[in-house]
């Protein structure tokens, strides 16, 4: 039988096939080398007395590593304005990280209730021409909320973002009931308690949620540094333009992207951010 796994705990593996969950170990073989079952697998499986095995892995679409998850087709990025501060580095990071993965992105800026209008026209201009949708929500009294429910269906969409933001109340408004559990602000720290301990596939409206637990630090330091340039959307139209084949938009001449960013078409902060990434992936000092 194929199915999907949706919960792996201490060496057991919670396969979904059709309307029934079989509980499975996987074989030596996947124990042993260097291919192990993840949440959002795609496997065959065999049952015997109502318990499976997985017999087969099948190719997958991608691999996130933090969490452990695979085929992750969508992901709701979930920044909050205040409580905690909302950091534009980190925002670019987990944009980089789902280019890379080619992970279609919804940016959701939760607590709008506490935003300025002037940050969230900040946010929104940076993010300008890149094409990705921008979300406002309020998760607590379901602002937003009905909207993120329709792009479910067919998807297999991770929730990520800093702790404390709200991604497991927000999570838990579109499943309408309690899927994980929520916690509170540190004031020592300023930021979020992580409450996820493990990656689980929740069904909802026709797709499944995986929720990740919360971090603050990425690291970009396995990207090559000739790939940066695409992983940013803006940059598209530009790439191959420009005076040499191999310009990376940085200090050759007759650079489109350069040019484009003069014109004000392509954002200063994400170009700057694009700039110290590049610079960093140059020296590969430990860069997180």
């Amino acid at each position: 039988m194929q199915g999907i796994i949706i919960k792996g705990i201490a060496g057991f593996y919670y396969v979904k096939v059709e309307e029934k969950v079989y509980e499975c170990k996987a074989r030596g073989k996947f124990r042993l080398g260097e291919l192990s079952p993840l949440v959002g697998d795609k496997v065959t499986i065999a049952v015997k007395n109502e318990k499976g095995v997985i017999e087969e892995i099948h190719p997958r679409l991608n691999k996130l590593i933090r969490p452990p998850v695979s085929n992750v087709t969508q992901a709701f990025i979930v920044f909050s304005v205040i409580n905690p501060e909302f950091s534009s580095d980190l925002l670019n990071k987990f944009l980089v990280l789902c280019e890379y993965n080619n992970i279609r992105v919804k940016i959701c800026i939760n607590k709008i209730d506490l935003a300025s209008e002037e940050l969230l026209e900040s946010i929104k201009d940076m993010l300008k021409n890149t094409g990705y949708e921008i979300k406002l929500l309020n998760a607590k009294n379901n602002v937003g909320i009905e909207e993120l429910k329709k792009s479910l269906k067919d998807n297999i969409t991770v929730v990520c973002g800093p702790s404390g933001v709200g991604k497991s109340t927000m999570m838990n408004s579109i499943a309408g009931r309690s899927v994980m559990q929520t916690g509170e602000i540190s004031d020592k720290l300023k930021r979020g308690k992580n409450t996820t301990r493990h990656s689980e596939l929740v069904e909802v409206e026709g797709g499944f949620l995986v929720d990740t637990p919360g971090f603050s630090s990425l690291d970009l330091n396995f990207i090559d540094k000739n790939e940066l340039r695409e992983l940013f959307p803006e940059f598209y139209d530009y790439n191959g333009t420009c005076k040499y084949s191999t310009c990376v938009h940085d200090k050759e001449p007759g650079c489109a992207v350069k040019r484009a960013l003069e014109e004000g078409v392509i954002n200063k902060e994400r170009y700057d951010f694009y700039i110290d990434t590049l610079n960093k992936l140059s020296t590969r000092r430990n860069y997180k």
